[in-house]
């Protein structure tokens, strides 16, 4: 089988994990990354983990990679100048969008509207009609096509998107459109809306499509920068990037539909607490990915990520399936500060990040952040990285001073502050994802990971409910690890619009066999074995007359044994879960999707050595930390040295190369067979 190497940028740091798919053996690097160029970061990475491993670049057989490339170009307003073509009457669709306006009560007062990302002067239309059935109703003038893609070469677009009225039932017009703009445009990436969203709803598939041809010349440039830079280090594996639901698309699937790996990122973590989660025995879980910047959940039900069809980054809302995380801006660069008019202690969203970082790193920050506290308090030891990175205490007890100062109180009760706010505010985005859709967080565990995750992890827990808090193997790269043990994963979609009291289930099984076949295709084509293909089918059904669906995962062989009823009777179910109630309107199937998964890598994870419940072999040294008000005796355990079944009383920290675990003074954490440290209330 060979390596697999999982690389994830972040904020602050880049992480990669090395798998030897053959013993299970694996290696672990975290280097700062790079924000002005991420694949010089990434290059670092790489060459250090393979000096480590002792194996050379041209033996990695897979190189998998979670990027934020797409979604900062979208927050950064750094997409391409996208040139948009409509069909004749629909040039103002971006512009007229929604109706929603996000926000509380009055925010239609003072919520600024977000540019459109194809601009009204760059919006032309041609003409040429389909109707609702994929019939065309006014053959495509291809003179005006002509035409009106010279204006928009002159106006310098740099991508092109193609998105005309019902292309969902049919594309023909688009396809052609798309020849000829490769004859007017050379060079310029086209977008059709009926290959990127073939859905119903056409401002959902113009945005989408636009989204995508947005980012598509950005993430292109990445993607070829990267291949090229990483081919001059010799490495020859197979480029693949994390999608935003989890799975993994070829390097080339990506630069042409890049709108699919907008949440690629965040979704690394949920795959690695996935793979961690079935190797522990443990089914449900919240996760609490905690970075430099930003701190990502997300629930994970009977080992499955729950999935969302829309992908949000900033305001903009597309119709591209995604895990359903929640992010906010907590995390180790976190900077806190007091405003001058409430006089009231703030933490976050703005991040220090990886350059200048936290003062405690010593590479010039000055304002004080969630680790600086960490530091003062004690819960950071001054080593990280197994001691090749010292941690500056003295400037980061003067940091939190200036908070202290500004409060009227002392440098320990700042410093607590600090961490109880930030604390707060994931306690905030856990029940964004459990309690306010149905879940009562005490029936999950709470796993941290990322940087900073185990650090806080303990302290959520005991405001989540959720036993036991979960310091998972390797928790600093454990977004690595998610994109080196996930598999690869392609979907293609289909309106249907019908009641589902006029659908056959045996009209339903022809239609999605046809898609599994298309889907089944695409992973052929990037070299998936077909005796490694499994497809699944997904379903959007509504009550008629509602405006949003509720997707529903289901199997030919529950369609043949149940037929439509059995599909309602799930919708009736979940949407009762979700909303409480129940309607006796029809039932309205919308859209069918298709999904097609390549081998999951059953990879287990190899059990460490037993040991008596006694961790004195694994101490460090004595410790004093701030918990609870007062000065505590403590002790530092290095977790490498730990055995399964070793008792750990808190308050305690257990450091190891990629992150801290904090154990507060009142639990107690238990190391399970595969290395895990369960804590629970003690």
């Amino acid at each position: 089988m060979g390596y697999r190497l999982g690389v994830d940028v972040g904020g602050t740091f880049t992480d990669l994990l090395l798998f030897d798919t053959a013993t299970g053996a694996f290696w672990r690097h975290k280097t700062p990354s790079t924000p002005h160029d991420s694949s010089e970061g990434i290059l670092n990475g790489v060459t250090a983990i393979c000096a480590n491993a002792g194996v050379a670049a041209n033996q990695i057989d897979y190189f998998l990679h979670g990027t934020t490339v797409a979604t900062n170009a979208v927050l950064e307003g750094k997409g391409a100048k996208v040139g948009l073509i409509t069909t004749e009457g629909y040039r103002d669709i971006m512009q007229i969008a929604r109706s929603f306006v996000p926000g509380g009560l009055a925010a239609w007062i003072i919520w600024p509207k977000p540019q459109p990302l194809a601009a009204l002067e760059n919006t032309v239309t041609v003409k040429g009609r389909m109707n609702a059935e994929g019939k065309e109703v006014r053959p495509l003038d291809e003179a005006d096509v002509r035409t009106q893609l010279t204006y928009l070469k002159g106006q310098g677009v740099e991508a092109i998107t193609v998105s005309l009225i019902n292309a969902y039932a049919s594309g023909a017009h688009e396809a052609r459109i798309g020849k000829i703009a490769a004859e007017v445009l050379p060079g310029i990436p086209v977008s059709l809306s009926h290959e990127v969203l073939p859905e119903m709803q056409e401002y959902e598939r113009t945005l989408t499509t636009v989204a995508n041809a947005s980012v598509r010349p950005v993430v292109g440039k990445y993607v070829s920068n990267l291949r090229n830079r990483l081919a001059k280090e010799g490495m020859t594996g197979k480029l693949s990037l994390l999608r935003s639901d989890g799975g993994l698309m070829s390097a080339a699937k990506a630069e042409e539909h890049p709108v699919s790996i907008l949440m690629s990122g965040p979704a690394g973590g949920v795959t690695g607490a996935i793979w961690v989660g079935r190797n522990a025995g443990i089914k449900n879980i919240l996760t609490l990915d905690v970075g430099g910047t930003s701190t990502d959940v997300a629930l994970i039900e009977n080992l499955e990520p729950r999935r969302q069809r829309t992908t949000e980054v900033g305001h903009l809302s597309v119709r591209a399936s995604a895990l359903d995380v929640k992010t906010v801006g907590a995390g180790g660069g976190s900077i806190a500060y007091v405003p001058e008019l409430t006089r009231a202690l703030r933490v976050g969203p703005q991040s220090a990040g990886a350059v200048p970082g936290p003062v405690a790193y010593g590479k010039g920050g000055v304002a004080p952040t969630v680790t600086d506290a960490n530091v003062v308090l004690g819960y950071l030891p001054e080593n990280l990285l197994g001691g090749t990175f010292k941690l500056d205490r003295e400037g980061a007890k003067a940091a939190v001073q200036t908070i202290a100062d500004a409060l009227g109180i002392d440098l320990m009760a700042a410093a607590r502050g600090i961490i109880d706010i930030v604390n707060e505010n994931m306690f905030g985005a856990l029940r964004m994802i459990s309690v306010q859709q149905g879940y009562d967080p005490r029936d999950f565990a709470l796993m941290g990971f990322g940087g900073a995750g185990p650090l806080h992890v303990n302290a959520v827990a005991k405001l989540m409910g959720s036993w036991p808090a979960i310091s998972p193997v390797s928790p600093g790269v454990l977004c690595a690890l998610g994109d080196a043990t996930t598999r690869m994963r392609t979907e293609t979609a289909r309106s249907w619009s019908r009641l589902a009291q006029d659908t056959k289930p045996e009209d339903l099984i022809a239609v999605l066999a046809e898609m599994a076949e298309q889907v089944t295709g695409e992973l052929l084509s990037d070299g998936v074995p077909a005796d490694e293909i499994t497809t699944a089918f997904e379903v959007d059904v509504r009550y008629a007359g509602q405006a949003f669906e509720v997707p529903l995962t289901i199997s030919a062989d529950l369609l043949a044994a149940e037929g439509i009823a059995g599909i309602l009777g799930r919708f009736d179910e979940e949407h009762k879960r979700l909303f409480t109630f129940n309607m006796d309107t029809p039932h309205e199937i919308v859209n069918l999707r298709a999904v097609a998964l390549g081998r999951a890598l059953d990879l287990p994870s190899p059990p460490i050595e037993k040991g008596n419940g006694d961790p004195a072999a694994a101490k460090l040294r004595d410790h004093t930390l701030w918990m609870d008000g007062r000065e505590h005796a403590a002790v530092i355990y290095d977790r490498a040295l730990l055995k399964a079944g070793d008792i750990i009383p808190g308050p305690a920290i257990v450091c190891e190369m990629d992150s801290t675990t904090l154990i507060e003074s009142d639990c107690v954490g238990t190391v399970d067979p595969v290395g895990n440290i369960l804590i629970n209330l003690a």
